[in-house]
């Protein structure tokens, strides 16, 4: 056998970090990287952060799994503060947000099983989503480059323009149990819906029976300045998806759920053996021990506005190379008007890691405890990156 013992489904950078300090990577050469990608928005408090390394290694030190056939005290009391937190009533713990959406895809077909609606399996999603690789949730987000080779696509899901509530009101048939969609799409390359249309699109599945799902996966735990993103819109799903920023780079999801959308989740129906582990516990809780403490959401928000300013300003002065500015919170992306592998490339060399997306989108996605000074320093990056990318524009033009 030659060449590597990997799948070759990756497309890495040359890049091998050693260690990181809170936002920023430390390759094996000792060079340090501003991480604005955090992990395609993962590390949510950054890198090595004490309270979440401190919480691991405890629990490690004490028992690292025992299946969901007994108690997990941790994993109750998580379940009980997401709750607390949210609109849900209950929580299922997975190891990742595609299974969490594969138990909100399930838990919405088996509530209208349970209502006595069985024909109601089909769910309503919107182009540009991403909602995981498994054969659902690739069919879910409908994107063909994740389809093609893999047989049949799944049926069950009828895909409509993004924000084109009229084609999601049309979509509905006497087979529709849900609506699913990102509040702000992430893979799709940042495309906030509007507040109205989350208020419209719960309006419509109350009207005709229907659940409506929230992927929070890479949009949820703080990443938009308020817990979940769905909240600015002052509207609830009755389940929804959630993963990255919870385990803080630890792997974990959770589907959450209303007592009502849930019930027809009873024992032995669904299931997980590595989901809610009292490892993962450990970090979800001291996530959440940071997220919500008074306040730091409110640093988010602030912080937001300090980034979006300054990469607006970045955009007028490199209008070749950066059309706008989009998103919300510390979830923001660069419009660009060149290739954005070619302004990513170009950010890479400036030291400063960031997160292509469709739409020729630049992300980025910096830890929600990045600091003001980080900032302007990123800022800095990004201005040298957009520079060197106009230089080079200009100097081929000639």
């Amino acid at each position: 056998m030659s060449g590597s013992a990997l799948y070759e489904t990756f497309v890495r950078a040359p890049l091998i970090f050693d260690h990181g300090e809170g936002s920023w990577l430390v390759t094996d050469r000792g060079e340090r990287y501003l991480d604005f990608a955090a992990g395609i928005a993962v590390n949510s408090l950054g890198h090595s952060h004490p309270h979440l390394v401190g919480a691991l290694t405890e629990q490690a030190a004490k028992l690292w799994h025992v299946s969901n056939l007994y108690e997990i005290p941790a994993q109750t009391r998580l379940g009980e503060r997401l709750v607390e937190a949210s609109f849900a009533d209950r929580v299922f713990f997975t190891n990742s947000g595609a299974e969490a959406l594969e138990c909100a895809i399930k838990t919405a077909r088996r509530y209208q099983f349970v209502e006595g609606r069985p024909e109601r399996y089909r769910i309503i999603t919107f182009e540009g989503a991403f909602h995981g690789r498994t054969l659902a949730t690739i069919a879910a987000g409908g994107q063909k480059k994740y389809l093609e080779g893999f047989g049949p696509k799944v049926d069950g899901f009828d895909q409509v323009p993004f924000n084109d509530l009229d084609a999601a009101e049309k979509a509905i048939g006497p087979e529709t149990a849900a609506i699913l969609l990102e509040p702000v799409q992430g893979e799709g390359g940042i495309r906030d819906f509007p507040l109205q249309s989350l208020k419209r699109l719960r309006q419509l599945c109350d009207e005709h029976g229907l659940l409506l799902i929230f992927d929070e996966v890479q949009c949820g735990v703080g990443r938009t300045g308020k817990l979940f993103a769905h909240e600015w819109a002052g509207v609830a799903p009755d389940l929804m998806a959630i993963a990255k920023g919870i385990g803080g780079g630890f792997p974990m999801g959770a589907c959450l759920a209303t007592a009502e959308a849930a019930k027809g989740m009873t024992a032995g129906v669904h299931g997980t053996t590595f989901g809610g582990n009292p490892l993962a516990m450990a970090v979800g809780n001291a996530v959440l021990d940071v997220v919500l403490e008074p306040g730091f959401l409110d640093e988010v928000q602030r912080k937001a506005l300090l980034f979006r300013q300054g990469l607006a300003a970045i955009a007028d002065e490199y209008p070749g190379v950066i059309e706008s500015v989009r998103g919300s919170g510390l979830m923001l992306g660069l419009k660009c008007a060149v290739s954005n592998t070619e302004l990513n490339a170009a950010l890479r060399q400036q030291h400063l890691l960031a997160v292509p997306a469709g739409d020729n989108v630049i992300r980025l996605l910096p830890p929600l405890t990045v600091t003001d000074e980080e900032i302007r320093e990123g800022l800095e990056r990004i201005r040298a990156g957009a520079k060197h990318v106009a230089e080079t524009a200009s100097a081929t033009a000639k």
